[in-house]
């Protein structure tokens, strides 16, 4: 192999491909990195300290990565506004690129990683979902510490995401041209690792 054993999943939100791409970096004992939540950190800091989101993207620590107000709806939606900001995209790009090609390995999820950040990954993944399934699973999650939160409110952010991320100018959300789709609108969570582990194993052998 003439790279380390990169895995790239990307797609919209809430598609699930965190929660798929987590369980196949374990299964693979590779490194993880939910790229979105660097762009969460990027638009959160820029908001708390009132700096350009340019600026905050240099910034991101660790620690940061692990606060859990990066988890909410509010982060969710800053981060797709931020994310289309090119120099956001620049500050943040050497990180990733950084980050996939250690000599371990690494599994990514995010918008760009077959595109754009490992365009030549041995495995790379598009998973999806319809937008009134994805808004489901996410209004499930969110409405637990946001009781007044409607799935119609959730529907219309996910339509508003994958707009921008579909439109924005620079690495725009989209199938690589090599990439396999996996499609979760009619699959549970076990269905769902279990076809994202045939596809990956179909190209990577056994663990």
């Amino acid at each position: 192999m003439s790279h380390p054993l990169i895995i790239a999943f990307d797609g919209p939100a809430a598609s699930g491909k965190g929660t798929l791409a987590s369980v196949i970096a374990a299964d693979y004992g590779l490194p993880f990195l939910d790229t979105g939540l660097l762009y969460r950190a990027a638009g959160y800091l820029a908001d708390v300290e009132g700096i350009d989101p340019a600026q905050a993207a240099a910034r991101i620590t660790p620690e940061l990565l692990a606060d859990e107000a990066l988890r909410g709806r509010v982060a969710g939606e800053r981060a797709s506004q931020v994310a289309a900001l090119p120099a956001v995209r620049a500050a943040l790009k050497q990180f990733q690129i950084d980050f996939a090609y250690q000599p371990s390995g690494a599994v990514l999820d995010g918008r760009d990683i077959g595109t754009v950040i490992a365009p030549d990954a041995t495995v790379k993944l598009f998973v999806t979902a319809t937008p009134e399934i994805r808004a489901n699973r996410r209004w499930k999650q969110l409405v637990k510490s946001n009781p007044g939160l409607t799935f119609e409110d959730v529907l219309s952010d996910i339509r508003i995401r994958d707009e921008r991320d579909s439109s924005r100018s620079s690495a725009p959300l989209e199938k690589a041209g090599d990439a396999l789709l996996l499609d979760t609108s009619d699959l549970g969570i076990e269905a769902a690792i279990a076809a994202a582990r045939s596809l990956v194993k179909d190209r990577c052998g056994d663990i």
